[in-house]
């Protein structure tokens, strides 16, 4: 039985597996993204910046699993960055941070990138690895200074990629989107079963390989 494992803490990813009938394995992967960031350059286009961040965080994982879980698993690493006039932002680290963000792409559009890296487990060992981004365009609304003082004082903004969420309090704020809204909260599912498929394996049969929940 294929046990799928998500490398991620992201409340988000959890929530829309879930809600499409897989209760993952979740292993953190503590890999140090601002390491990777710096290594990659300042110019790293951002599809390079979150496919390299998905796959070491997959790798990661699968080095780390049990060995009963690795047997048979596949592995999904992802990583989200919003990107407005060339610039990539992740989370903010502060408030004011979060504040100065939305101050920049309130009423205007910006792109949300994720990359999703797959790796298929057999005894232990990567049989198989698919990568791929998926990116959606998201249309901010330009919040009121009470609002964005309230939802930044609520927290939201400072733990997920843009200082936003359209899953959340946050999707008052965005008037719409082109493309995949699962993409926006972290993980595409339409490209991660193209990429599952890609590494042998259908959703029934992660269905029936699925605890419940």
């Amino acid at each position: 039985m294929t046990r799928l494992v998500l490398g991620s803490a992201s409340s988000g990813r959890l929530a829309v597996l879930r809600g499409a009938g897989i209760e993952p394995l979740v292993v953190v992967s503590g890999v140090d993204e601002d390491a990777i960031i710096a290594e990659l350059g300042p110019n790293a286009p951002a599809g390079q910046v979150v496919a390299a961040l998905a796959s070491a965080k997959a790798e990661a994982v699968a080095a780390d699993l049990d060995a009963d879980v690795a047997s048979d698993c596949v592995v999904v690493g992802c990583d989200s960055m919003l990107e407005i006039d060339g610039r990539l932002c992740g989370k903010p680290d502060s408030a004011d941070a979060a504040r100065a963000q939305w101050n920049s792409m309130g009423g205007r559009v910006g792109l949300l990138h994720t990359g999703h890296c797959v790796l298929r487990l057999r005894s232990g060992s990567i049989v198989r690895r698919e990568a791929q981004v998926g990116s959606t365009t998201v249309f901010f609304a330009k919040p009121t200074a009470a609002d964005l003082n309230a939802y930044i004082g609520g927290g939201e903004p400072l733990g997920v990629a843009g200082a936003f969420t359209i899953d959340g309090r946050g999707g008052w704020f965005v008037d719409r989107i082109e493309g995949d809204p699962s993409n926006v909260i972290g993980l595409s599912l339409p490209l991660l079963r193209r990429l599952l498929d890609a590494a042998g394996l259908s959703i029934s049969q992660l269905w029936a390989s699925s605890p419940e929940a």
